[in-house]
């Protein structure tokens, strides 16, 4: 038997008011979360389209052949930013014109794979042998409403589609549960000389999966305890008339404690390592996790909340060298001036209507509220509201000295504050010293929303 997907009630509303615009079919996402026993799906969302292909489809008629692989994936790649820990892209969707026909369910296969690997490239974890591995497509007709759903084991290439089944709920996430937990982070990356043929992002890439493993292997208490992983969540909360966990607060305090030396029966030894320079990333990182409230483990819980942390520092730093290729800044420029100074984004969540669930996004200091409003219509093809828009992360004041050994102040403390403090929410400072090449990156990181035009 197949896997089973909760789907909730306004996302069949939102399929079938999807509108094909005289196009042949119209693909998306499948935004949820997985469990062990039945999938969760709370949000579809089209994928933008592609003003270059709808040229080139003007005179043909759009065949299925035409689906943009690379146009979703880069979708994908957007939209996974803006999804908290416990959501994930559970797969994709086509609506078309036309009866089922196997070349639509060829290139759905196709779409879903190249949308899974699109995505795990950039990510700091790795997904475990108990975690589900199957990702759903789903076709609908849009004349005869009949709806086509089937699964993926996106671990192997040759696998077959198997059925599976859709079925509807009301409120789905409107009781789910979530976590709030705030990282401070020091992470210090040396640049190789001998790995000089890496890009700067690369090198900062690996220094990243480093950090990744002592977040993995930190100790999580929720709400001040440390909980078996088997144990139940919602183990101590009430019980409703019918049995079930009823918590009154769905809001869970998660703080992470990180291993500071190793175990007494691992050795412990120095390395000398000749480096071009090195790169500090220095603040504190406000991170949400959620999770649904059929019976969810604390392993589940500490696992989305780990996820979270690993990708909003990721997706950060990977922002702060696409803003700089947009900008056309060469990275050899960057590495050879004296002192070079990049704001990195803040995060802004907003909430998904009818839920507990809030998706976010990152801004760079000079992007508008309507700005941030308008990318959020554009990936998820959703109505936000300004005024629902929740900075998570307070602006703090950085004071940053022209000396190597003095860090950006995350809280403000320093005994000289600058006339005209810095509002900033990732300020990275690099910086050389005459003689020896000694790149100095300072990341604060504090509060607000990234966007990036989905043509750009």
């Amino acid at each position: 038997m197949g896997r089973t997907y909760i789907v909730e009630e306004s996302v069949g509303q939102y399929l079938s008011n999807v509108n094909l615009q005289g196009k042949d079919f119209v693909s998306g996402l499948l935004i949820g979360q997985c469990s062990s026993q039945k999938d969760y799906v709370i949000l579809a969302a089209r994928t933008p389209p592609n003003e270059e292909q709808n040229e080139n489809l003007k005179h043909p008629k759009a065949k299925l052949d035409n689906l943009d692989e690379e146009w979703a994936t880069v979708h994908a790649n957007q939209v996974s930013r803006m999804l908290p820990g416990g959501l994930l892209v559970l797969g994709v969707f086509i609506i078309t014109t036309l009866e089922m026909a196997n070349d639509f369910q060829n290139a759905l296969r196709r779409l879903v794979f190249a949308v899974e690997k699109s995505m795990n490239k950039k990510r700091l974890w790795n997904f475990t042998e108990e975690e589900v591995s199957e990702r759903v497509t789903l076709h609908i007709c849009s004349s005869t409403k009949k709806i086509f759903c089937r699964t993926y084991d996106i671990h192997d290439p040759k696998s077959s589609a198997k059925p599976a089944d859709w079925k509807y709920q009301n409120g789905l996430s409107a009781s789910w549960l979530s976590l709030e937990c705030t990282v401070h982070i020091n992470i210090h990356i040396p640049l190789s000389a001998t790995s000089v043929s890496y890009t700067l992002e690369k090198n900062t890439k690996n220094g990243l999966a480093r950090w990744a493993k002592q977040i993995e292997n930190g100790v999580y208490l929720i709400n001040r305890q440390v909980k078996d992983e088997d144990c139940d969540l919602l183990e101590g909360q009430k019980k409703s008339s019918r049995g079930n966990a009823q918590a009154t607060n769905h809001s869970f305090d998660v703080r992470v404690l990180t291993q500071l030396l190793l175990n007494s029966d691992h050795r412990s030894t120095a390395t000398v390592q000749i480096c071009s320079g090195s790169v500090n990333l220095k603040g504190a990182v406000k991170c949400r996790a959620y999770l649904h409230s059929n019976k969810p483990k604390v392993k589940d819980a500490v696992q989305a909340v780990k996820r979270d942390i690993l990708n909003t520092v990721a997706d950060r730093c990977e922002m702060l060298f696409e803003d700089l290729l947009l900008n056309e800044i060469p990275e050899k420029k960057v590495m050879n001036s004296e002192k070079e100074f990049h704001i990195l984004p803040h995060r802004v969540f907003v909430p998904v209507p009818g839920s507990t669930v809030m998706l976010c996004d990152y801004k760079f200091g000079d992007e508008s509220a309507e700005e941030i409003r308008a990318h959020f219509i554009e990936m998820l093809d959703h109505m936000i509201q300004i005024e629902d828009l929740e900075i998570a992360e307070e602006i703090n004041t950085a004071c940053l000295s022209s000396s190597v050994n003095t860090e950006a102040s995350l809280d403000g403390t320093d005994d000289e504050q600058p006339k005209q403090p810095i509002k900033t929410t990732i300020l990275v400072k690099i910086q050389h010293n005459i003689g020896v090449v000694a790149a100095f990156a300072v990341a604060v990181l504090a509060a607000g929303i990234s966007f990036h035009y989905f043509s750009d």
